[in-house]
């Protein structure tokens, strides 16, 4: 199928943001207005599940969910006739990003910030009828204003509770995790930084059972939220994610070998950062427990304690909770 709502727009292909298996995002300017767009381009061939979710997201409007601006096909200069579904930019990255960024994590005001925002897009996708089925940090983006926008519908549904439902799909995670949250019944582990509202906040949406797990509505009601003020525009950000939908940096691409050392090169900082996240989350559990506390150092010994860490892998600490907030109950 070709979805029907197509647009007729000119504009200009910058630089690739992100690859995925099937689709590819650019940066795009608009002709006439210069305006700044996302554009996530398919061979026509294997669009099925691009133009599914632009038939999803362009039944969408709220200022957390990121802005739908038409779909078209296109021949290419090559020949090639591609699919393009046209989104709103957000210049400031992922939450992924934002977190990584920060040494690995946000500091709680920023935390409350961004889930209440996630949870208003989640509970307004819900009143719609659709279930997104892959909310994660890499598929949050901050806006212009500094808020948070869901994007990526690719595995999204729409949910009918009179029908049966077809098998939901999202991003493969690893096996283990998997087994474990089917099987052993054991939730994540908390942070023992994390206040006690927090912990609570997360316990609500670790249940296992769909019936008792809360619902955005309830989240949205819950002392961690609400007990917080609103926090303003975020300062500081920094526009520059060369490798996600929202990237504001762009230009067109010299070529391909030029292009792909560019991305490798982003790959490569991101993991130095992600690296640091390791070192700090582990750190930081060493001070909870009081092995770094200033009142515990050795004075006598010269006032330090020699602390060897090693670190598994260089994921972002916390990155195995990435769908806390993931709709099977939101």
């Amino acid at each position: 199928m070709v979805f029907s709502s197509l647009v007729q727009m000119e504009w200009t292909r910058g630089r690739i943001l992100g690859r995925g298996s099937t689709a590819t995002v650019f940066a795009a300017t608009r002709h006439n207005s210069n305006e700044i767009l996302a554009v996530k381009s398919s061979e026509l061939h294997r669009s099925e599940f691009l133009q599914r979710e632009a038939e999803i997201l362009s039944s969408l409007s709220s200022p957390y969910v990121i802005g739908y601006r038409g779909s078209e096909t296109k021949r290419e200069l090559n020949g090639v006739v591609t699919y393009n579904l046209v989104m709103e930019y957000a210049p400031y990255g992922t939450l992924t990003d934002a977190a990584a960024k920060n040494g690995g994590g946000l500091e709680e005001a920023m935390i409350v910030k961004y889930t209440r925002e996630m949870l208003r897009g989640l509970e307004y996708i819900h009143s719609r009828g659709v279930a997104h089925c892959d909310v994660k940090g890499s598929n949050v983006v901050v806006g212009e204003k500094g808020e948070a926008k869901i994007v990526d519908f690719g595995c999204a549904k729409r949910v009918d509770p009179e029908v049966e439902s077809e098998p939901v799909v999202g991003t493969p995670a690893p096996v283990s995790v998997l087994y474990r949250v089917g099987y052993s019944g054991e939730a994540p582990e908390l942070p023992c930084l994390l206040t006690e509202e927090a912990k609570d906040f997360l316990e609500k949406c670790f249940k296992r059972e769909a019936k008792e797990r809360w619902t955005a509505t309830q989240l949205l009601n819950h002392p961690f939220l609400i007990t917080k003020p609103n926090t303003e525009p975020v300062s500081g950000l920094v526009s520059s994610s060369p490798t996600s939908v929202i990237d504001q940096t762009f230009w067109t691409s010299g070529g391909e070998e030029e292009e792909t050392e560019e991305l490798q090169e982003d790959s490569r900082n991101l993991d130095r950062l992600n690296l640091w996240a390791c070192h700090s989350e582990r750190i930081g559990r060493l001070r909870c427990v009081g092995g770094l506390d200033g009142s515990r150092l050795d004075m006598e010994g010269g006032g330090w304690i020699t602390v060897r860490v090693s670190c598994e892998g260089t994921m972002v600490g916390g990155s195995h909770e990435e769908n806390i907030l993931g709709d099977g109950g939101t």
